[in-house]
């Protein structure tokens, strides 16, 4: 069998061993620690947002913005429909009503137009919308000013998801520092990873003191463990967050891969009109964590292509099935325009693996190639 080319797989830089041996050296085989303190800074430093925790995932920051927002049982949060299941699952677990807001077709994130009829037509039935989760897909960063100025006008927290953006700036700001909060991940699959880890960004002081009490069982002050409030174990181990120091300082270099994996890819496809690639609209930088694409051929789809890979060892992926066609979601409000039904239809994530070789992206173009 040929060898396997990932979609994106862990790329470690080098350093990552030595915060971990400081770590096993000390005794901070532990949550909490030195590696733990010294990763916040490296974000807050990175993203200019204020002030970081770092937690155990993405979904637990997730789950934190909306306990701090105020969100409780019956109250309803706008979500992003075009995105993974994590955005919306921490909605539920705060027994809350998701309701998903479709995407446009500039960057594939949520409409500011529909954004606007969902929250007019949620108030005309009685309930105002309390938070916001708007997702960053792909890296792409969404129509941020237009979203802010409906959430300010409705007087709507907005939580950035920005599990997929570390690295992505919209009119140079980083993304997940635009709202009341923001969300990272550094699973496996991100462009850096803590091998599972997230953050949560604010530029208030206070909320991230209180999102680290919370992410720490809520243990009061006292010489006995005392508690008032339910607290959550979401705090980031010492071990990991070694990981995740190691892996900011090689951030930018992985910025700098993806964006050349894909103008290689847009460059050797550009001869095929049935596959089109997203651009970035004037003011947004992506990341590109994945190179995506749009197969319009009713003769070669999607999943064509993505069969052919997979027989010769190439993971690709579709993207992602909207939440509004999720089983599991199906009941909940959901305002759409078909604009990601036809994306999850047509659209293929292809291999973009910081550490794939040129030979690597060339047997991937043959396939396709061949097939379109």
């Amino acid at each position: 069998m040929k060898e396997k080319i990932w979609l994106s797989s862990p790329h470690m830089g080098g350093n990552e061993f030595n915060y971990m041996k400081e770590a096993y050296d000390t005794n901070w085989i532990a949550p909490l620690g030195p590696n733990v303190n010294g990763l916040e800074h490296d974000i807050e430093n990175y993203t200019n947002c204020g002030y970081a925790a770092a937690l155990s995932s993405g979904t637990s920051a997730i789950h934190l913005a909306l306990i701090l927002s105020g969100v409780t049982q019956g109250d309803e949060v706008l979500c992003s429909s075009f995105t993974f299941s994590a955005s919306v699952n921490p909605i539920i677990y705060q027994k809350a009503i998701p309701v998903f807001v479709d995407s446009e077709e500039d960057t594939w994130n949520m409409s500011p137009e529909l954004l606007k009829e969902a929250i007019e037509d949620r108030i005309s039935k009685g309930v105002k919308p309390k938070a916001l989760i708007l997702v960053h897909l792909y890296g792409m960063p969404a129509k941020i000013d237009e979203i802010i100025s409906i959430c300010k006008t409705y007087d709507i927290v907005l939580i950035e998801d920005a599990a997929e953006g570390l690295g992505s700036t919209y009119k140079g700001k980083a993304l997940g520092t635009f709202g009341e909060f923001g969300v990272l991940s550094f699973n496996g699959n991100k462009i850096i990873t803590t091998s599972g880890g997230g953050a949560l960004m604010s530029s208030d002081e206070n909320l991230i003191k209180k999102a680290r009490f919370l992410a720490t069982q809520a243990r009061d002050e006292a010489p006995h463990y005392q508690h008032s409030e339910i607290g959550y174990n979401y705090r980031m181990s010492n071990i990991c967050a070694g990981i995740g120091r190691g892996q900011f300082e090689v951030l930018d270099d992985r910025v700098n891969k993806k964006r050349e994996i894909f103008t290689s890819y847009k460059e050797k496809l550009s001869e095929i009109d049935t596959i089109q690639f997203i651009e970035e609209p004037e003011g947004l930088f992506s990341n590109r964590w994945l190179t995506t694409v749009i197969i319009d051929s009713e003769k070669v789809t999607r999943e064509t292509v993505r069969i052919a890979l997979e027989e010769d060892n190439i993971e690709s992926r579709p993207l992602w099935k909207p939440m509004h066609l999720q089983p599991v979601f199906k009941k909940y409000p959901a305002y759409v325009n078909n604009v990601s039904e036809k994306l999850f239809e047509k659209g293929l994530c292809l291999p973009s693996d910081s550490k794939m070789t040129e030979s690597d992206l060339n047997r991937v173009v043959e396939i396709i190639k061949k097939l379109v």
